[in-house]
C-alpha cells in the first residue's frame, strides 16, 4: 500500500516536469538574453562541455545496467543518480548556451545533410518522451516496486542511452560549424 502512495505522490510532479521542461526550453531556446538587455559573452565553451556530459550519461547507463545484472544494486542506484544529474547538468548549459549564441545551422551537404537531420530529429522527439520514462523509472525505484521498475527500465533504458549518444553524434557533426 505504501509503495502505491510514494508512486501517487509523485505522478503530478512526473507529469508537471514532462511538460514544463519540453515547453521551457522551446521557449528559452527562442530568448536570448540581450533581448532584455542583459549583455552577456557568448557561452560559445559549453557545446563541447555538454556533449562530453552526454558521452559520460551513457557510459553511467551502461555501466549501471552492468551493476544492476551483476547484482549491485547500491553502485546501480548511485550510478543512476548521477546519470539523472549528469541529463539536468547538460539542460542546464544546453539552455544558457542558447539564451546567449545564436542558433548554429549545420553546413554539410549531400547525404550527411539528411543523416544529420534524422539523427538531429530523431534525438529531440525521444529527449521529450524520456522525460517521464525516466521519472516514472526512478519512482518506481523509490517505491521499491522492482518489478515495475524493471518492465519500464527495459523501455527507458535504450531510449535514454540512444539520446546520450545522439547527442554526441549531433555534437561532432555541427562542430565544424560553430562561430568561433
Amino acid at each position: 500500500m505504501e509503495q502505491n502512495t510514494v508512486e501517487q505522490k509523485y505522478n503530478k510532479w512526473i507529469v508537471l516536469l514532462s511538460i514544463l521542461i519540453p515547453v521551457a526550453v522551446a521557449i528559452l531556446f527562442k530568448v536570448k538574453l540581450k533581448d532584455f538587455g542583459i549583455e552577456v559573452a557568448p557561452l560559445r565553451f559549453l557545446p563541447p562541455i555538454y556533449a562530453t556530459i552526454n558521452g559520460i550519461t551513457a557510459i553511467l547507463l551502461i555501466w549501471a545496467v552492468l551493476a544492476i545484472k551483476r547484482g549491485n544494486r547500491r553502485l546501480h542506484e548511485n550510478l543512476m543518480k548521477t546519470a539523472i544529474g549528469c541529463s539536468l547538468a547538460f539542460l542546464v548549459m544546453y539552455i544558457a548556451y542558447h539564451m546567449t549564441t545564436d542558433s548554429t545551422s549545420y553546413g554539410g551537404g549531400g547525404v550527411l545533410r539528411y543523416v544529420y537531420f534524422f539523427i538531429l530529429l530523431s534525438h529531440i522527439l525521444l529527449s521529450i518522451a524520456v522525460i517521464p520514462l525516466v521519472l516514472i523509472t526512478y519512482v518506481r525505484a523509490l517505491a521499491e516496486r522492482f518489478d515495475k521498475h524493471k518492465k519500464i527500465a527495459k523501455i527507458t533504458f535504450p531510449i535514454w542511452l540512444y539520446v546520450a549518444v545522439t547527442g554526441v553524434i549531433v555534437y561532432l557533426m555541427i562542430a565544424p560549424y560553430y562561430a568561433s
